[in-house]
């Protein structure tokens, strides 16, 4: 399994904030669980519409005027194009960069065409496989009809697109001479390469799209036996909570776990990307840690020290030391152990390792590749481990959604067909409409 030394290990005790709500609004009045946010219901709304108005939009349009940008994107040849009118509380959901709330809009969508997004006061445009200045021309259009609303910038911008597609074409015409056929005929021999690699592309992409939702679900498959295994504890000491001499700060670390527990779920359910299952195993680790502290106080004791949960299972619940590890053909480094694991490595056995599916067979997680990077992360975070997950471990391993495989699919674009992200940004601020500043 790799070589071990055992050490002896401590932490600075945390804080843990007290949490003044009955256990029993916890557990029924948890949020949906299948709820959505703002940026994925955007994208799954123009999967069947080019445009796409949020009813709680500060700059929302008409239903009239939204028919009207559905019909000028067909007439002036500018699609395929997205348009998304959203709240400001959009941007939260992305860091509250406007620009990267359409990123995530893209991302989640995966076709090739240009995006433009009316987030709270804010509007932003950018292009994925399309040879098209869309930042450029949303500066453009708002500059030339800001002072006059909302729909006037779209719709400007919308001509401005078609222009730009057109690359100032029309100039159709000619005397049809016999000289005219060979260009045509040029044109056939250099198309048909083109097409046949558009053709190779296109279905080199939905593989790889295949792959990554296989490969997410196998990660958010783990993510959810966390989940239930957390949720088998917190049943399992509901009684002992609602006793009538139950431990005050018991009953708090319960409901510190309920309340973690819930916030995982819904992070689950929200989760596009392993980068997404973070915030899953962040909450977990919080919760898991609450849920021993729960226990210890109801039995009378007092709450474990706050530390990383056990290396080898984080559903071990937190470490009581750390040992020297190896993986195979690596060095050593300390890692935080339960007790159990502890154990059985002093009796000279292996510890319960964690094991993950990939590719159809079960791994040890550290060897699963840069898919489960996000999901260990969330448990570990803060630099506490950066050798073992940035370094020679999962470094080499495979995956689609990190190292260079994951890189070209995801950080530019650049899998899409040709465009990249890089486009996004600019197109000014509604803020500047009318001289006045943000509503």
């Amino acid at each position: 399994m790799g070589l071990y030394r055992v050490r002896a290990g401590s932490a600075k005790r945390m804080r843990v904030r007290a949490l003044v709500i009955p256990i029993v609004a916890w557990l029924l009045l948890a949020a949906p669980a299948n709820a959505q946010d703002v940026l994925t219901e955007a994208a799954e709304a123009l999967r069947d519409s080019p445009v796409y108005v949020h009813p709680d939009a500060e700059r929302a349009l008409s239903d009239r005027e939204q028919a009207r940008l559905r019909e000028l994107i067909s007439e002036r040849g500018a699609g395929p194009m997205y348009i998304a009118v959203l709240p400001d509380s959009a941007r939260d959901q992305a860091g509250g960069d406007p620009t990267s709330a359409l990123r995530e809009i893209a991302r989640d969508l995966r076709e090739p065409g240009v995006y433009a997004g009316v987030i709270g006061d804010s509007f932003r445009a950018g292009s994925l496989g399309a040879d098209v200045p869309a930042s450029q021309l949303a500066r453009e259009a708002l500059d030339a009809h800001g002072s006059d609303g909302t729909y006037a910038v779209l719709t400007d911008f919308v001509r401005r697109v078609g222009d730009a597609r057109a690359g100032g074409g029309g100039q159709g015409g000619g005397d049809g001479g016999g000289a005219g056929g060979f260009p045509l005929v040029l044109l056939l021999l250099l198309g048909l390469p083109i097409a046949v690699i558009a053709l190779m592309r296109r279905g080199q992409r939905k593989r790889l799209e295949a792959q990554e939702r296989a490969q997410l679900e196998d990660v958010k498959g783990v993510a959810r036996e966390d989940l239930v295994a957390l949720g088998d504890d917190i049943r399992a000491l509901d009684l002992d909570v609602q006793m009538p001499d139950a431990d005050p700060e018991g009953r708090q670390h319960y409901g510190q776990a309920v309340e973690r527990y819930t916030e995982a779920e819904q992070a689950l359910d929200r989760a596009r990307r392993p980068e997404d299952l973070e915030r899953v195993t962040s909450a977990l680790e919080e919760g898991r840690w609450a849920m021993a502290a729960a226990k210890a106080e109801l039995a009378g004791g007092k709450a474990p020290e706050r530390r990383p949960p056990c290396f080898f299972d984080p559903r071990h619940g937190p470490s009581v030391g750390e040992i020297d590890w190896a993986p195979p053909g690596g060095q050593p480094r300390p890692v935080p152990v339960c007790a159990a694991d502890l154990q059985r490595i002093r009796d000279g056995d292996n510890p319960d390792a964690r094991q993950v599916p990939v590719g159809g067979q079960m791994v040890p997680y550290w060897q699963a590749g840069p898919a489960y990077m996000p999901w260990a992360g969330g448990f570990f975070g803060g630099g506490l481990l950066p050798g073992l997950f940035i370094g020679s471990m999962l470094g080499g391993g495979t995956g689609l959604f990190g190292g260079a495989a994951g890189e070209e699919a995801f950080a530019d674009g650049g899998d899409f067909g040709g465009g990249d992200f890089g486009d996004f940004g600019g197109g000014g601020d509604f803020g500047d409409f009318g001289g006045g500043g943000d509503f």
